[in-house]
C-alpha cells in the first residue's frame, strides 16, 4: 500500500507539472513582435513581410507590428538592429544581396558582420534569368556567347546593379562585348526586349508570364541552381562561368537569442511561409515559391554569400 501510494503521489505531481513542462517548451512573446523591413513601403520586399507578418498574426495570435527602415539596402535597418536587445520582440527583414555588397566592398565601414545576428531563416530566394524574343537566333548561353562575338557586340538590359557585374565577368572571361543598357524595372526591360531594342534582359519573375505565353524564351539562370518552372534551362555556372545571384530575402534577429525563442520564431514563420494563402500571393505578385532554409541554413547562406560576392567582384574587374 505504501508503494502504491508513493507512485500515486509521483503521478499527481507530475500531472501539476505538465502543463509547466509544456509551456517551458515553447516560448511565447510578452509584447509586440516589431518586424523592421530595410525597403520603402509598396515594394516587393514590404510586400513580403506584412504577407508573412499577417500569417503569423493569424496561426499564433501573436501581435506582430511591421515598420519601415529604408536606407542603404538593408543596411540602416540592420545597423539598428543589431543594438537591439535579442529578447525575440525584434526582427528585421532585408535581402542578401546589397549586404553582401556592402560587406564585400566596405565591411570596415560597417557596424555589423554575418556573426552580428542571429536566423530565423528565409522567405524565398529571388530567380533570375537571362531571357530573349522567342525568335531570337540562340537557345541557350554558349550560343548567346557565339553570337554576341559574331556581331562584335550586343545590347544587354538590366535593371540591378548584381546583374551588371554578372555579365561584367562574364565579358572578361569570354572576351566577348556587351552593351549594357540600364532600365528602371523588369516591366521596361520586357519592352525593350519585345522591341527588338536589346538582344536579352536580365529579369528576376516579370518575365514568366511571356515565356509561357511564347513570346519569350530562357536562354539561363543566373541563380546556383535551376528554376522550378524551366528545369531544362542550364545554369550559366554549368555553361562554364562560376558566378551567380540568389537574392534571399532573409529574417535576423539581434545576436544572443534564446535557443527557446529562435526555435519557436523559426517554427511560426516557416508555418506562416509554407501557408497555402502566402503561396498563392507569393506566385501571384513575385512569380516566385516559398523557399525557407532555416536558421543553419540561413546563416550558411550569407557565409557562402560574402565569399562568393568576392570572387564576382574580383571576376568582373
Amino acid at each position: 500500500m505504501k508503494l502504491r501510494s508513493i507512485f500515486a503521489g509521483i503521478a499527481a505531481a507530475f500531472l501539476l507539472l505538465a502543463p509547466v513542462i509544456g509551456q517551458a517548451a515553447e516560448w511565447s512573446p510578452k509584447g509586440s513582435i516589431v518586424l523592421q523591413v530595410g525597403f520603402g513601403a509598396g515594394g516587393s520586399t514590404d510586400i513580403m513581410g506584412r504577407l508573412v507578418a499577417a500569417r503569423v498574426e493569424k496561426e499564433t495570435g501573436w501581435n506582430m507590428v511591421v515598420e519601415n527602415k529604408p536606407g542603404g539596402g538593408g543596411v540602416a535597418m540592420f545597423s539598428g538592429l543589431m543594438r537591439q536587445k535579442p529578447d525575440g520582440l525584434k526582427l528585421g527583414l532585408g535581402v542578401n544581396v546589397p549586404i553582401l555588397l556592402n560587406l564585400a566592398l566596405r565591411g570596415d565601414k560597417l557596424p555589423f558582420k554575418i556573426d552580428s545576428f542571429d536566423y530565423i531563416g528565409t522567405i524565398l530566394r529571388g530567380e533570375n534569368a537571362m531571357v530573349a524574343k522567342a525568335d531570337a537566333p540562340f537557345n541557350n548561353f554558349k550560343e548567346f556567347i557565339a553570337y554576341a562575338k559574331k556581331q562584335g557586340g550586343v545590347a544587354v538590359g538590366f535593371d540591378a546593379k548584381p546583374q551588371q557585374m554578372i555579365m561584367a565577368a562574364v565579358t572578361k572571361q569570354s572576351k566577348a562585348k556587351f552593351k549594357m543598357v540600364t532600365h528602371k524595372s523588369g516591366a521596361e526591360q520586357i519592352q525593350s526586349l519585345l522591341g527588338g531594342h536589346v538582344a536579352v534582359g536580365c529579369l528576376a519573375g516579370a518575365h514568366i508570364k511571356y515565356i509561357e505565353s511564347g513570346d519569350l524564351k530562357m536562354i539561363a539562370v543566373f541563380n546556383k541552381s535551376r528554376h522550378s518552372y524551366a528545369p531544362d534551362t542550364k545554369t550559366i555556372i554549368e555553361s562554364g562561368y562560376p558566378y551567380y545571384l540568389d537574392p534571399y530575402y532573409y529574417i535576423a534577429a539581434p545576436k544572443g537569442l534564446p535557443a527557446d525563442v529562435q526555435a519557436t520564431l523559426a517554427k511560426a514563420f516557416d508555418s506562416a511561409i509554407h501557408s497555402d494563402e502566402v503561396k498563392k500571393v507569393l506566385y501571384n505578385t513575385l512569380k516566385a515559391q516559398p523557399n525557407n532554409l532555416g536558421p543553419e541554413g540561413t546563416k550558411k547562406m550569407l557565409d557562402d554569400g560574402v565569399k562568393d560576392i568576392k570572387v564576382l567582384i574580383d571576376a568582373g574587374k
